[in-house]
């Protein structure tokens, strides 16, 4: 039965943490119990993921069951009605899914006995505690296990050549199936469709158990809470990565760069000081946004305070206003492009007291969003979350300061 996606329960050492686990054991059990912010980016892939599931049973699985035909049609037609579903999402989606089928018969053309699997969960716990996760597509014939990863964002690349998250999917779809299938090799595929990407990779079965039990020490470190902290590229989706004091000391130790003679930079030099440029950045946003949160529950930041931000003027009704505008004796034409023109604009064609006089109610200055800045401020700090900020309505891009 389909399930939704956003409902499942997720293991500590899931595979699509792997990464970070595996290069930082104790991380595991350091952000363990600390729950999963929803974002927007969040939610729009939970929905690609959901149509792609619906998609694939539908159109190529086959001999589906009554029951899980209807489901999975009911499925589609909720995500079509929801808020993140739009052309790009259909078309991505459409791509991935022709991908799946193409790879479905040419498995069906080595072996009649071949199988497909959607959001199949897989136990890979012979390797690593209570390890399990769910693979997107499994497809198993004579000799050959395939695993396919959707990964429907376009920020960055994600490479199946040394994916442990996709190794880990596929040990996990070896133990449940190999004493049906004689399988040898073991193709590893992630699909970006709006970045118009598939990548693929493959390895012997001998190569992957291999891996798996090189696998196994490292993962009983990281259950067991033990291990050395790391900082590395895998800290991105760490849940502590803010507050991490082993990311803080290894980001300070780029501010260690030692500048040599002559007095001016070489290029050489600018191209290393531009990594640690970009490693800086990205801890300091972290950390500037872990500030403003904990501000925004009520923690007080030493030497920093939260103040009222600034904001623009804004017009409630501008149809109102051309109205008023034009009964005034402005044309039509003067005010508005394609819609009515900005403010700063509007004041160069009305004075500015005559504006106030026409415009009355329908032009306001909302309040400000909350910004954290040194005391030193000359703002009055906001004081009362329930008074100061009742008017206020967060989202999740107001935490960057």
């Amino acid at each position: 039965m389909i399930q939704n996606h956003s409902e499942r329960s997720h293991a500590l050492l899931s595979a699509s943490q792997a990464e970070r686990w595996l290069n930082c054991p104790p991380s595991a059990r350091l952000q363990e119990g600390i729950p999963d912010k929803p974002s927007e980016y969040a939610a729009e892939g939970t929905a690609a993921h959901e149509l792609a599931e619906a998609s694939i049973k539908l159109s190529v699985v086959p001999n589906l069951p009554e029951e899980e035909f209807e489901a999975a049609e009911r499925q589609r037609k909720r995500i079509k009605a929801g808020k993140y579903y739009n052309a790009e999402m259909e078309q991505a989606i459409s791509s991935y899914v022709d991908y799946v089928c193409d790879q479905y018969f040419q498995a069906r053309n080595r072996s009649q006995d071949t199988v497909i699997m959607v959001e199949q969960k897989l136990d890979f716990s012979e390797w690593v505690p209570e390890g399990f996760g769910t693979g997107d597509v499994v497809i198993i014939s004579d000799g050959v296990l395939e695993i396919i990863d959707l990964k429907y964002g376009k920020g960055v690349p994600v490479k199946a050549e040394g994916n442990p998250q996709m190794r880990l999917y596929a040990l996990g779809a070896w133990a449940a199936y190999n004493w049906l299938y004689d399988i040898q090799e073991v193709q590893m595929t992630i699909v970006q469709p709006r970045l118009d990407s598939i990548n693929t990779t493959s390895m012997t079965i001998e190569e992957l158990l291999e891996w798996g039990e090189k696998v196994k020490p490292i993962a009983q470190l990281a259950w067991e809470g033990k291990g050395e902290f790391k900082a590395g590229s895998h800290c991105r989706w760490c849940k502590v990565k803010a507050t991490c004091r082993a990311r803080a000391e290894e980001t300070m130790k780029a501010l260690q760069y030692e500048f040599q003679d002559p007095a001016l930079l070489s290029d050489e030099e600018i191209g290393s000081i531009l990594f640690i440029a970009d490693q800086l950045r990205a801890w300091a946003k972290d950390v500037e946004e872990y500030a403003m949160e904990r501000a925004l529950q009520g923690a007080r930041i030493p030497q920093w305070k939260l103040v009222e931000g600034k904001s623009n003027r804004m017009v409630t009704d501008p149809e109102a206003l051309i109205d008023r505008l034009v009964k005034a004796g402005y044309k039509k034409e003067q005010i508005t492009e394609t819609k009515l023109v900005g403010l700063s604009k509007l004041e160069k064609i009305v004075p500015k007291r005559r504006l106030a006089e026409l415009a009355g109610e329908l032009i306001v200055k909302p309040p400000g969003k909350p910004v954290l800045v040194p005391e030193t401020d000359s703002r009055p700090e906001l004081n009362s979350l329930e008074h100061d900020f009742q008017n206020i309505d967060f989202k999740e891009d107001d935490l960057n300061v």
